[in-house]
């Protein structure tokens, strides 16, 4: 498909960033604040910011298992939402909020009664692992109403209610970024409470958002859907085909993010400025790979909606646009992150080699930007809205555990490489991983419509 070609349907672009952008905008503000919280932190120095670095990695496995849970529920509601089964969208989402909801304990146990064990695990410095734990205890409030808020939000995107979301996330991150000021560094009777109060200021934040995804959802998607009196009217067919399509997603999810852990634990075990460059470079990096998130969910709403309509033709040609777009958009968002790489001496302060190591990893990440950009439209955009959930696990896990994990591993603990090298050991999955995915495509074995019969 040549470029002109490309472009030629204009309706699909015209839907996909009527979605794709409020989607976008959620999430950069979601970066930036994420930003401010490590401009803020790394204020204190560069232990404290390596410390809620990885203290914030049990969170990060916390999010994926959710994200599991969510976007695999997402390809029903979408499905359904293009067959307009509204008691199926609503027996959807009452039976994610509970998966989440048990999930959302699990890790908050977790992480309230063992944090030093966890983050043992990834770090040896003492100092690094009290902080960390201290930090991580005065998070886990905020798991469980981030959790019932994950699964209105993909909900509510899946039917194509994407302000409601938006909203939330801007009035709730915007308030985390004025209390983590005034918890972090203190402000008249305030006393200065350091890693400590950027948690508090979260879990306020995440309450606040809680509250208003739940009452703003009650309007948009009547009546209340996460109300367990629902639970009920499930059948066994419903659930029997939720966990064959949601659990592979679960597991890829969870196994994935555990590989992304030991990515950390590869650079934490290294030194700590190298741990520090690392998370530098991941939260900046955040907020240019927004765009690539808003635009895998946008396509994956239409793709899904089409499906279930029964236009399998149009789901199909959507799938190749998105695949052919991505790698033009990832070099769209090349010069922004040599951009961002020159000025981080004067946001972070942290001393002039994690600087230096955050820009050679800048550079490289650059190159790999649109491997990584047409992967995550494989895999969250077509594959998973087409309810091929079973190929993203091998998909996403099979050359990050067989290749880049142990040859990050053996360059880091065995041959001692720099920094630079691990890194590129780190993302060389993408190149395998693209090879993978589009065989896929090509066999159309991707596309299944997963509401039929239910």
């Amino acid at each position: 498909m040549k470029i002109p070609a490309l472009f030629s349907d204009r309706q699909f672009y015209r839907n996909l960033f009527s979605i794709a952008l409020p989607i976008m905008f959620q999430n950069f503000i979601n970066s930036f604040v994420n930003i401010l919280d490590t401009v803020m932190i790394g204020r204190l120095g560069t232990t404290e910011i390596a410390a809620v670095g990885l203290g914030n990695q049990v969170f990060f496995l916390y999010n994926l298992a959710l994200f599991g849970i969510c976007s695999g529920a997402s390809i029903f509601t979408a499905q359904f939402w293009g067959k307009r089964d509204f008691a199926g969208i609503r027996k959807n989402i009452g039976f994610s909020m509970c998966l989440a909801l048990l999930g959302a304990c699990a890790y908050t146990l977790a992480g309230f009664l063992v944090p030093e064990r966890i983050l043992a695990f990834y770090s040896k410095d003492p100092e690094v692992i009290a902080l960390g734990a201290e930090y991580l205890r005065a998070l886990v409030p905020s798991f469980i109403p981030f959790g019932i808020s994950m699964v209105l939000m993909h909900a509510l995107r899946s039917i194509e209610k994407v302000r409601l979301p938006v909203a939330a996330t801007l009035a709730a991150l915007s308030l985390n970024a004025v209390l983590n000021y005034l918890f972090i560094f203190g402000a008249g009777a305030l006393p200065a409470m350091g890693v400590r109060g950027a948690a508090v200021a979260t879990d306020i934040s995440r309450v606040v958002e809680m509250f208003i995804l739940v009452i703003g959802s009650r309007a948009l998607i009547p009546p209340s859907p996460g109300r367990l009196k629902r639970l009920p009217g499930l059948d066994l067919v419903y659930i029997g085909r939720f966990f064959r399509i949601v659990l592979p997603v679960l597991v890829n999810e969870i196994t994935w993010s555990l590989g992304v852990s030991l990515q950390n634990l590869v650079f934490a075990r290294t030194h700590t400025d190298a741990i520090a460059a690392f998370n530098i470079v991941n939260t900046v990096n955040q907020l240019t790979w927004v765009l690539f998130i808003g635009r895998g969910n946008g396509v994956a709403v239409l793709i899904g909606k089409k499906i279930g309509e029964g236009d399998e033709k149009s789901a199909r040609d959507y799938a190749s646009r998105i695949v052919r777009f991505s790698p033009l958009l990832a070099l769209c968002m090349v010069p922004l992150l040599l951009f961002l790489s020159q000025i981080l001496p004067f946001v972070f302060n942290v001393n002039e080699n994690v600087i230096a190591l955050a820009k050679i990893m800048f550079v490289l990440l650059c190159v790999f930007y649109p491997f990584r950009s047409i992967n995550m439209a494989i895999v969250v955009g077509i594959c998973r809205s087409g309810g091929d959930t079973v190929f993203c696990i091998l998909y996403d896990i099979l050359f990050l555990w067989t290749f880049a994990l142990p040859l990050s591993a053996a360059a880091g603990f065995v041959f001692h490489a720099p920094v630079w090298v691990l890194f590129i050991c780190i993302n060389s999955e993408e190149c395998l991983k693209l090879l993978l995915g589009l065989w896929r495509l090509r066999t159309g074995k991707w596309l299944r419509n997963v509401t039929k019969g239910i």
